[in-house]
């Protein structure tokens, strides 16, 4: 029986939602501005107005209403984040704001490298990515990690990053989840591997990520809840079972890679997923997704340090999966997000 009462209850939510990360959006745009004398990056390329933006984002939220309505997943769940927490990490997000600011300045910059965290981390991996103190290796920054996304999309995050249980959905239907194994790659603070243990209470779930501080914010997001093997290791050298996932997921983390470490994480999620296994990957949209929004990827790199986005964005990620025996199953382009499901041969 469809859910309407459920629908309901997200759309509302998730209005409410964006209307406070919209806010916050303008709020700290308004902020960046008065701290800097830098002026902001014009790109050459088009950008779309606000009301396609809006437009774009409200056809997202009525997808993930109805999402709901169709019992691919519950209402959407915030119960890990009490309000007094939650305002909590907005005012750390904006006191942590004119230090971010002083590196966007100064790009040379960083604090990641100084962390005792980043001994033995990939060099890659151990800097100021989006100009954030400490990089993804403190606890401030796990804390801070998704009240800021989901400012920077305006409360967008949540429901891009559910767009991959309709794969995973059509996946499962007639499979026995209690045989089942899903590996959340760079799970980060496992908001993502919530949801899934929120939808599939049975499966066996495992998350991976290089950074302490990030696993121990999924563990609390866990909490209560059965829970999954989180595991401390880089995505390009997984200490897993060859052939060992059913489902590997990996949502935005190829923006943040080296262009030969994109290869490698490629060839990782190849191995350990089965024969015939699935592949959900949710990353940034790339240049001529959307032809009349690639002002926006032009100018992301330059607000936020992402070294390696340039390149991710003309990145041949078809050519990339099928070398590694991933074979295309489907893609799609929701809102800024790109999903692409692929299928192990």
């Amino acid at each position: 029986m469809p859910n309407t009462v459920g629908m309901a209850a997200q759309l509302a939510g998730q209005s409410l939602r964006f209307g406070w990360y919209f806010a916050l959006n303008r709020a700290l745009d308004w902020r960046t501005d008065r701290l800097g004398k830098t002026p902001r990056y014009r790109p050459s390329r088009p950008v779309p107005s606000q009301r396609e933006l809006l437009a774009d984002q409200a056809q997202l939220l009525m997808s993930d209403a109805l999402a709901v309505r169709d019992g691919l997943y519950p209402p959407m769940d915030d119960a890990a984040a009490s309000p007094l927490r939650h305002l909590a990490r907005v005012w750390a997000m904006f006191a942590d704001l004119p230090q971010a600011y002083a590196r966007r300045a100064d790009k040379d910059a960083t604090t990641a490298k100084a962390e005792a965290a980043a001994v033995g981390v990939p060099e890659y991996y151990a800097q100021d990515f989006h100009f954030q103190t400490g990089g993804y290796l403190t606890e401030g920054s796990a804390q801070l990690y998704d009240v800021q996304v989901e400012t920077l999309f305006m409360g967008a995050a949540g429901p891009m990053r559910r767009t991959a249980f309709a794969p995973i959905g059509e996946y499962m239907r007639g499979r026995d989840q209690r045989k089942a194994t899903l590996i959340d790659v760079a799970c980060g603070t496992g908001r993502f591997l919530r949801q899934v243990r929120l939808a599939y209470p049975a499966m066996t779930l495992k998350g991976v990520d290089l950074s302490r501080a990030y696993l121990g914010e999924a563990a609390r997001q866990l909490d209560g809840l059965r829970g999954a093997e989180l595991i401390e290791a880089p995505a390009e050298r997984m200490p897993l079972e060859d052939a060992s996932a059913d489902i590997a997921t990996s949502i935005f983390l190829y923006h943040e890679l080296p262009p030969d470490v994109r290869r490698q994480v490629t060839a990782e999620v190849a191995r350990v997923l089965k024969p015939g296994g699935l592949f959900v990957f949710i990353d940034s949209l790339q240049m001529g997704d959307k032809p009349g929004w690639d002002g926006l990827l032009e100018a992301f790199p330059h607000r936020f340090h992402e070294p390696y986005y340039r390149h991710y964005s003309t990145d041949d990620l078809d050519g990339m999966f099928m070398a590694a025996g991933l074979e295309a199953d489907m893609t799609s382009t929701p809102f800024l997000s790109k999903l692409m499901v692929r299928r192990k041969r």
